[in-house]
């Protein structure tokens, strides 16, 4: 009798106060899920400890990790299929084109670019992205002698 097993559900992360988007429900295969929750975390991670991220770069975020996974998904389709789509044998007029799937990859390519450049991600836009205020609890040492304040 084959016992089955449930695999326990991958915990969504917070990071910087925004909430891991649920891949699931985006994202038919497992692979792309698992890819796209490294990276968010990793993009989500590095910008916390830059300071300069925010909850409302969370939808650009996601938007950005759609980009590498778009971009991921055709540049395997560009090297197993090639660069260039072979012209229809049925009809006399077609020819050679250049493959959707790598215009594609170039248009996520520069989605991606732009929304890194947004985003602060890349050396050279760091410095024009401001570093987000935490609100932070001042505390001095009268503040324990007088107890809370109405």
């Amino acid at each position: 009798m084959a016992v089955a097993r449930k695999r326990a559900a991958r915990a969504r992360e917070t990071i910087g106060g925004i909430l891991e988007p649920e891949w699931k429900r985006l994202l038919p295969e497992a692979s792309e899920q698992k890819a796209a929750s490294e990276h968010w975390r990793r993009v989500a991670g590095e910008m916390d400890q830059l300071e300069i991220l925010s909850a409302s770069n969370g939808h650009a975020l996601q938007r950005l990790v759609m980009a590498y996974l778009v971009y991921d998904r055709c540049s395997r389709e560009v090297a197993v299929d090639g660069l260039v789509t072979a012209k229809n044998p049925d009809n006399p007029k077609s020819i050679e084109r250049l493959s959707i799937h790598y215009k594609a990859m170039r248009e996520a390519e520069s989605t991606a670019q732009r929304l890194e450049d947004q985003l602060g991600l890349t050396p050279g836009r760091r410095g024009k992205v401001g570093k987000v205020t935490k609100t932070r609890e001042r505390k001095t040492g009268a503040d324990a002698f007088l107890g809370p304040q109405a």
